[in-house]
């Protein structure tokens, strides 16, 4: 599965989440998976889509076709779009489906790591990171993603603030140390997104 995430500075807000429900022409595509999305919680202004494909091929033929008659809704709404492609490398809990209804927060971390750590970083995001999150009672699912150039992507949905602010404070500095992050990673961005269920395709 491939896993497109976008993040731009919406300049106008109306504009913006009209064009937003306009994707729901997504729904016929082949290799389409699910689409949603919301605001930063942080960064006043700041949103996030997620989109899930089957494959790459797939993605890229929806590109090559429908994408630009689908994105001329919103031209003009938004500025600095930043867009990454991950590759799916496993689940983080089991059977992770691009479904946005049963959530209200994602939370997205993404990690650039040492070229010489990469493997290490993975395979910790899959015996320190991974029981620790799906043991959390308001965890509902998640996805780890890799890009070229050692790019990860944490993909966690949570049904609440509460439940993720829980997890954070109990566990994160405790499983940091245990995972010897610091040693892994180069630079770590992340953001916490309220989903927008008008934008759930």
């Amino acid at each position: 599965m491939l896993v497109k995430w976008i993040r731009c500075t919406v300049v106008d807000r109306r504009g913006f989440e009209r064009g937003q429900r306009k994707w729901a022409g997504l729904l016929g595509e082949p290799g389409f998976r699910g689409q949603g999305g919301g605001w930063s919680r942080g960064r006043p202004g700041v949103a996030h889509v997620f989109a899930f494909w089957e494959s790459r091929a797939f993605y890229d033929s929806f590109m090559a076709r429908s994408h630009d008659r689908l994105a001329a809704a919103q031209s003009g709404t938004f500025k600095d779009p930043h867009i990454k492609l991950f590759d799916h490398r496993f689940d983080v809990k089991t059977g992770f489906e691009p479904r946005f209804t049963d959530a209200d927060l994602v939370r997205v971390a993404h990690c650039r790591v040492h070229e010489e750590r990469a493997e290490h970083f993975a395979l910790m995001q899959e015996k320190v990171w991974n029981p620790a999150m799906a043991g959390s009672p308001g965890m509902v699912r998640g996805l780890f993603g890799e890009a070229p150039g050692h790019e990860f992507l944490v993909l966690s949905m949570w049904q609440s603030a509460a439940e993720h602010g829980k997890y954070r404070t109990e566990r994160v500095e405790r499983l940091a140390l245990r995972a010897q992050i610091e040693a892994d990673v180069a630079a770590l961005a992340g953001d916490i997104v309220e989903l927008e269920p008008g934008w759930t395709v």
